[in-house]
């Protein structure tokens, strides 16, 4: 359970809380969930304008995954105390959790204006802002974060979110300062490690890039990322054997893994293993043509799309739906084109098929906020059976 998350949404709201609530803390501590869980729905059924109630159990259903019922306790958490830095993080985490990134930073900027000194929120912020790609503005946010940081807290986290950042400005030397400092912080930090290890190789540092990788494979053996690092360099310093061994568990935890399979077919040809090279050689041609032909039918399914837009825009709903059909077909997975089919199937009173095709996206792609929408708009629309 992390409970460092909750610890802090708590301590905000300590001086508040009665009783009942520090009840259903204890049990929390002491790792009784369901029955801190079940304390706290009755507390909210009794009293529902109790903030810290729903802010804690809002927190913990976001830990168990309980997406619908996390999101409703914290937003009313947030309604009731709108001045709450804690209580706009809390949810900004539970948005960001389920992956809803861009719902998520207008709380974390609420946090951070109603509480400037909110090191956590920061922390936040800078983390959705590197998602959206806004490098500045997040080095900004953890640098930030790191001023308010006490010494004796772990920002080894903030420390790592700050690296990655310097590595997209391309600048590797503060990247690789950052990484160590985090490392240094919290040992156990595979994932630093292994970024440590990159910075270093790009640094030419090559024996403590090595012992980076090592360390962090160590960690997390069954990270195919990590082990296909660590096979590349050991490849890279033709330590060949090793390098066969990793790049191969590389291949098998994820055997779409283009660099793995390259790498291991080098370093199989390298140990005189040519047979089992170009078997390994012939995968990687497979996966690139299926790459390649889904690429094209992706591009195809956004065009027929792009088609039965068009048609909607004048009005042909129904040459609209054969397009978006068609769309769907070359390209299942895409979101967007199954909001569209299920928004015109509503326009054409089809309610069920297009309620079935919003819960299917949603089923899909939880974090789907235009679905999310779609659906209460047809729900307040809908007339009556």
């Amino acid at each position: 359970m992390r409970c460092l998350a909750l610890f802090i949404a708590f301590c905000a709201f300590a001086a508040a809380q009665d009783n009942a609530v520090e009840q259903a803390w204890g049990l929390l501590r002491q790792g009784l969930r369901p029955q801190a869980v079940t304390l706290l729905r009755r507390i909210i059924s009794e009293r529902p304008r109790d903030a810290e109630a729903r802010l804690l159990l809002g927190s913990i259903l976001q830990e168990d995954g309980n997406r619908d019922e996390s999101l409703a306790q914290l937003t009313e958490a947030v309604r009731l105390r709108p001045q709450s830095a804690e209580a706009h993080n809390a949810l900004g985490e539970a948005l960001n959790t389920f992956g809803e990134r861009a719902a998520a930073r207008p709380e974390f900027e609420a946090a951070v204006r109603l509480d400037p000194a909110f090191a956590q929120a920061h922390v936040n912020l800078g983390l959705v802002l590197l998602q959206a790609g806004q490098f500045r503005a997040a080095g900004e946010a953890l640098d930030r974060a790191l001023q308010l940081l006490p010494p004796e807290s772990d920002t080894a986290y903030a420390h790592y979110l700050r690296a990655k950042v310097a590595t997209e400005q391309n600048a590797v030397d503060q990247a690789a300062a950052q990484l160590s400092a985090a490392v240094a912080l919290r040992p156990d930090f595979a994932e630093a490690w292994s970024d440590l290890g990159q910075a270093r190789k790009t640094l030419l540092q090559d024996a403590p890039a090595l012992a980076a990788f090592e360390r962090a494979a160590a960690l997390s053996p069954a990270d195919p990322v990590v082990q296909t690092r660590l096979g590349s360099e050991l490849l890279d310093e033709g330590k060949i054997p090793p390098a066969v061994e990793h790049l191969r568990e590389a291949a098998r935890l994820d055997p779409r893994n283009q660099t793995a399979l390259y790498k291991l077919q080098l370093a199989l040809r390298a140990a005189g293993q040519v047979e089992e090279a170009d078997l390994v050689k012939r995968r990687l041609s497979e996966l690139l043509l299926e790459n390649d032909r889904r690429a094209q039918r992706a591009l195809s399914a956004v065009e027929v799309n792009n088609q039965g837009s068009a048609l909607e825009k004048t009005g042909d709903l129904r040459g609209a739906l054969e397009k978006y059909r068609a769309a769907l077909q070359l390209n299942p997975d895409h979101a967007g084109i199954r909001v569209n089919l299920a928004v015109v199937l509503l326009r054409l009173g089809r309610w069920d098929d297009g309620m079935a095709e919003l819960r299917e996206t949603l089923k899909r792609d939880p974090g789907n906020s235009a679905a999310r929408a779609a659906i209460e708009d047809a729900q307040r629309q809908r007339p009556p059976k």
